[in-house]
């Protein structure tokens, strides 16, 4: 059977800076007409640079929309059609204060595919020289290291709960593991 839904037409109801929200009727296999709300994003960018001791930089920072203080591999948003590798080497630099090096493409997750268009590209890379942070004015974070059994401790606990920092540490340890990643 094939699965796709056809989208019939769009009713935008906000578009802001980040994100756009609209309202699609669409056709689904069998005919029938229905409502879906769509979210909107350009996609981002995770990245977990390991130093040379084998640790990994984590930023502790409030998400709002969370309500509460979250540990996580740096990440960004990317502009509207700028190459992830772009954003993941100005991302690591603004955030830790290193550029990275060696960077590893990992792969692309999905976060919530029911109703966002978000796409999270995931790199691995090695740290480079020291740059200096860049934050933006709204971002307030620490800098942490931990290695990865660490990282992995803290997920299985749920200190850390951030999806593409359990997708990240997840690859990554079993790269690891298959000699991929050294």
């Amino acid at each position: 059977m094939d699965l796709k839904q056809k989208r019939l037409s769009s009713d935008y109801k906000y578009k802001g800076k980040i994100l756009n929200l609209r309202v699609d009727q669409a056709e689904m296999p069998d005919g029938q007409t229905v409502e879906r709300e769509v979210v909107e994003h350009h996609g981002g960018v995770g990245i977990a640079m390991e130093d040379n001791e084998g640790k990994f930089f984590l930023v502790t920072q409030y998400r709002y929309a969370q309500e509460k203080v979250m540990i996580e591999f740096p990440a960004g948003k990317m502009e509207m059609h700028e190459d992830p590798l772009v954003t993941a080497k100005r991302e690591i630099a603004e955030e830790t204060g290193y550029a990275g090096k060696d960077f590893m493409y990992l792969g692309q997750m999905v976060p919530t595919g029911a109703y966002d268009t978000e796409v999270i590209h995931m790199y691995y890379a090695r740290m480079g020289e020291y740059t200096g942070q860049k934050l933006d004015s709204d971002e307030f974070l620490n800098v942490s290291r931990m290695t990865l059994r660490e990282i992995m401790d803290a997920c299985i606990d749920m200190t850390i709960d951030d999806g593409k920092t359990l997708a990240m540490i997840f690859l990554i340890s079993q790269m690891k593991e298959r000699g991929l990643l050294k």
